[in-house]
């Protein structure tokens, strides 16, 4: 595996996805299977503790899902392995015809496995059933500059945008709100499900799903008809098994009966393989972050509840600002694997500052139990407030149990809040999250593109993809600004404007960065884990 730099230049991996990239043992079980090695590749076996929310592009914006997404479908935009510039994918040209037309001409002869042709009728339904669903679990936030879509001819696609000069309209298009789907496969207003997509064979990227269990087993081969920038797959076949939990695939690790385990071990583990002779474990700077969520209505004294207090809801947020110590966490649950996180774009991306750590706590990254209690205090909030926080085991990883134990002793300090914990399994997590069910909880993010904005405009623009009813007019502007502001030194100040505006509301509260880890076997070459953010099987041979 080579992790290379990405156009933001960092140490490791630009950015990369904040994962744990295991790849197996000396004996391969491409050499069990017969399948062998050579030019050929031969067959990888990947293990994940992750979950697939949904194969239906509308109906799921979870790293978990867009991992099979990227292995199936085509983009008209994609990064190439080993950089995080934007290129044609399926176009065989894109580009702004005026401020606010992006026009993409397709590559001849594209179809999907199933025999169907791919043309500009299904690039235009893909968008506009994503706007028109705008499932709460999908990413239709990320199309909100998308005023229509237009479709002249059979390889001519026509963007009009909103609002002219988007400098983020290429890296959408790579995105999650990007993949190309068959119109005669998918609901054109509803979300289909897997075993529909399956069947119908609508897939038209690197790879095909040979076989599919949810959540237990994805078996892929090549795309023959793949014509895309990425070129033709160079492994025999890829198969992905889903463990119930980290203890499993640690041991499946151990065992060389996988080759590649991505996300998500515990940093006591990562620690053991260290030691394993087999294994070769490379870390660096990483673009995942942590996070609380508030929900606007249900938090205490939010907009729906008995006592509601805008004053009140927001002294509540304060006050837990300045109680965290993320120092601790990072150093004691995650062995520094993780970094403390002041802001709410990564730290190391173009545009990040640092407001929370000057508005909060000590003012050097530390608590401050005493400002926490006058901030309360001063909004005359009775103490103790009860805080139902909700987190998730399996998706963020084994140690969240004790991540999230920390938070509770820390917000318990002084007496000023008492901390209810409930963990949910991730598949229900993240349609009960979107619902109003969970007051406070965590969520993580792995960026979809390496730009500033994704880490402001998914969540803060009035229809965002954490639904917490956060609804900001200055930010939402501030946003629109930024997105088409041409000069960078003025966009990277509204970039940090942006942040500053965000920080004083605590729409969410972040917590923690997270350093890039793979764990590399001897057996297994080529690039997991490149700087465009995507989890990759092409490039695996063995």
């Amino acid at each position: 595996m080579k992790i290379t730099r990405g156009r933001l230049g960092l140490t490791v991996g630009a950015l990369g996805i904040t994962a744990l990239v295991l790849s197996g043992c000396a004996t391969s079980t491409a050499d069990k299977d017969g399948d062998g090695g050579g030019a050929a590749g031969g067959t990888i076996k990947v293990g994940t503790t992750d979950k697939v929310t949904s194969l239906d592009p509308a109906g799921s914006y979870d790293n978990g899902s867009f991992a099979v997404m990227n292995q199936i479908y085509p983009f008209l935009l994609n990064s190439k392995y080993g950089t995080a510039e934007i290129s044609p994918d399926i176009a065989e040209s894109a580009e702004f015809t005026s401020p606010t037309e992006y026009t993409v001409k397709l590559k001849a002869g594209l179809k999907f496995a199933n025999g169907n042709e791919l043309t500009s009728s299904d690039v235009k339904f893909s968008f506009d059933r994503m706007v028109k669903i705008a499932d709460p679990n999908g990413p239709a936030a990320l199309l909100g500059n998308l005023a229509s879509v237009a479709a002249p001819d059979d390889t001519t696609v026509v963007f009009t945008l909103k609002n002219g000069d988007d400098q983020i309209w290429p890296q959408i298009l790579s995105s999650p709100a990007g993949p190309i789907i068959d119109e005669d496969v998918f609901s054109a207003d509803a979300v289909t499900t897997d075993d529909e997509i399956v069947k119908g064979e609508a897939f038209a990227g690197q790879y095909v799903i040979d076989s599919y269990k949810f959540n237990e087993l994805v078996s892929y081969k090549p795309n023959p008809d793949y014509k895309g920038s990425l070129g033709a797959a160079e492994n025999k076949a890829v198969q992905v098994t889903y463990y119930a939990d980290a203890s499993n695939l640690k041991l499946a690790i151990g065992n060389g009966d996988i080759d590649v385990a991505f996300r998500s071990l515990s940093a006591t583990d990562v620690e053991d393989l260290k030691g394993n002779d087999k294994v070769q474990v490379v870390d660096g700077p990483g673009g995942e972050i942590r996070y609380i969520t508030f929900n606007f209505d249900t938090m205490p004294f939010g907009a729906k509840t008995p006592e509601a207090d805008p004053a009140k809801a927001l002294a509540v947020r304060q006050a837990m600002a300045n109680l965290l110590d993320r120092e601790a966490v990072a150093k004691d649950v995650y062995k520094d694997t993780f970094t403390p996180l002041y802001s709410y774009v990564a730290d190391g991306m173009p545009g990040a500052t640092t407001p929370l750590k000057d508005m909060y706590g000590d003012g050097d990254g530390g608590p401050d139990a005493d400002k926490a209690a006058k901030v309360l205090a001063d909004a005359g909030v009775q103490t103790p407030v009860t805080l139902n926080l909700q987190y998730n085991g399996d998706h963020y990883g084994p140690s969240s149990g004790d991540e999230y134990a920390a938070y509770k002793t820390q917000f318990e300090k002084g007496g000023l809040f008492t901390v209810n914990l409930q963990q949910t399994e991730w598949v229900q997590y993240s349609k009960d999250r979107s619902s109003d069910v969970y007051p406070l909880y965590q969520l993580g993010w792995y960026p979809d593109y390496s730009d500033a904005d994704n880490y402001l405009s998914p969540f803060f623009v009035k229809e965002n993809f954490l639904v917490n009813h956060y609804d900001n007019a200055e930010v939402q502007q501030l946003i629109v600004d930024e997105q088409t502001e041409t000069d960078s030194a003025k966009r990277l100040e509204i970039i940090g404007q942006i942040q500053e505006a965000v920080a004083k509301d605590l729409s969410t509260l972040p917590l923690l960065q997270g350093t890039q880890v793979a764990v590399v076997g001897k057996d297994v070459k080529g690039t997991t884990l490149d700087a465009s953010f995507k989890f990759r099987y092409a490039p695996l041979t063995k």
